[in-house]
């Protein structure tokens, strides 16, 4: 758990994914889109990934993976960043992150 934690402060908002799974890219393209650039790891590329799903499930994750960190917090999985999303919210929450272009 030690090492999500360490990874979830490393940025403002940090994904975890894995690579090959469709919900977390949909949330990531979703993040971008809002104009947000997350720092991204992919657990199933990581040789202490099964180890980190397992940690993001005990953090209170109701699926591991997506697993979106917002300001080293975790906000929670495709469920919840959908229902922020719809609700206007989300982008509010993102507003500090969001790149100056």
């Amino acid at each position: 758990m030690d090492k999500v934690v360490r990874l979830a402060s490393e940025q403002g908002v940090v994904i975890f994914i894995k690579s090959t799974c469709c919900l977390c890219y949909a949330v990531r393209i979703l993040f971008q889109e809002i104009g947000v650039d997350p720092l991204v790891h992919e657990v199933d590329l990581d040789p202490e990934g099964r180890e980190m799903e397992r940690a993001l499930t005990r953090m209170g994750c109701t699926a591991p993976l997506p697993a979106v960190f917002v300001g080293g917090k975790l906000l929670g999985s495709t469920n919840e960043v959908m229902s922020l999303h719809l609700s206007g919210s989300l982008n509010q929450m993102l507003k500090p992150y969001q790149s100056q272009t």
